[in-house]
């Protein structure tokens, strides 16, 4: 584990015009931490190198592996598509507050690269917006990206009866 704690936070524009805040290595107060994805478990959750497991920040993704609950609608994309973003490679993940949820998994947002992992799922329509009464900073961003993906019809959007 290496623990950066430097960084600033810069306005990216995604091709649905929709402005996103993309945290790069420079200058500011944002902690984050360096891992490596050795498994993606489903559309919002990894296993780490150090064998912990992630849980992402403010989304949810239709299940796939709920030992209660069958698979849903639009989980085996959402976890195909978590799997094409971060499975075995290092991400970087600015951690949420509280750290770790009851399960405890660590929370947080996602990075690879310029790539914000929880708000990708959102665009393309695998996860929504779900804070589960905790919001992180970046819940106003996301919700604006689900509202653009809703009305769009994207992913879940359009295959899913909510």
């Amino acid at each position: 584990l290496i623990l950066i704690g430097c960084s600033v936070e810069e306005n990216q524009t995604t091709d649905t015009g929709i402005s996103i805040k993309v945290s790069k290595l420079e200058n500011s107060s944002v902690n984050l931490a360096q891992y490596e994805v050795i498994r993606v478990i489903d559309g919002d959750t990894v296993e780490l190198k150090n064998g912990e497991r992630l849980r992402y920040n403010d989304i949810d993704t239709p299940e796939t592996v709920h030992p209660s609950k069958p698979i849903e609608c639009y989980g085996p994309e959402a976890s195909a598509k978590n799997e094409e973003l971060v499975e075995g490679k290092i991400i970087l993940v600015e951690l949420g507050n509280p750290k770790k949820d009851k399960y405890g998994r660590l929370l947080g947002y996602v990075y690879v690269d310029d790539v914000f992992v929880n708000a990708e799922l959102v665009k393309g329509g695998y996860a929504e917006v779900n804070s589960y009464g905790n919001p992180g900073s970046k819940i106003d961003e996301l919700m604006n990206i689900e509202r653009d993906a809703k009305l769009k019809s994207i992913g879940l959007w359009d295959s899913c009866v909510k």
